[in-house]
């Protein structure tokens, strides 16, 4: 058993996501898979946010935090050199950070229970991404495809 195992309710979520995107190399990181997920637990949260008036525009806020965290992962996966990567990951880690913030901010209505699972999602991403970012940027040469690269199994915390 690893140090870091996943969080109550990933691997359900994880038995239903299309074969399509679990081929893709980016599903061998761990940061993308956690925050993925997050952007499909979030809408329900935002829905808790919409029914209390006061917290209506919280849950815009909230939704598009957690939603660029694996857009960009997803777009600096793209980029073909480390500097490249890193910024996009630096911008998913202000996106994680933010979105921690906005949960934290939502407690009263969201309840403590589903705040804290959400920021646990959420310091798991940060702390992957705060060891990822500058070794990307230290990484000045191209990324070099490989097919044994794409016939990995995907990667865990303890990869890092």
């Amino acid at each position: 058993m690893t140090p870091f195992p996943d969080p109550p309710g990933f691997a359900d979520w994880e038995a239903t996501v299309p074969a399509s995107f679990k081929r893709d190399t980016i599903w061998r990181t761990p940061a993308y898979r956690f925050g993925l997920w997050l952007g499909d637990l979030v809408k329900a949260d935002a829905n808790v946010l919409r029914a209390d008036r006061n917290s209506r525009n919280d849950a815009d806020q909230l939704l598009r935090a957690v939603g660029s965290i694996s857009s960009n992962l997803s777009e600096g996966y793209s980029r073909s050199t480390g500097p490249e990567r890193a910024r996009y990951y630096d911008y998913a880690l202000a996106s994680a950070r933010e979105s921690r913030d906005w949960y934290f901010k939502a407690r009263d209505v969201l309840g403590i229970e589903r705040m804290e699972h959400r920021i646990e999602i959420l310091d798991r991403i940060i702390r992957i991404l705060t060891a990822i970012v500058p070794r990307e940027r230290e990484d000045k040469s191209h990324r070099r495809r490989r097919k044994d690269r794409d016939n990995r199994p995907p990667r865990t915390d303890l990869d890092r």
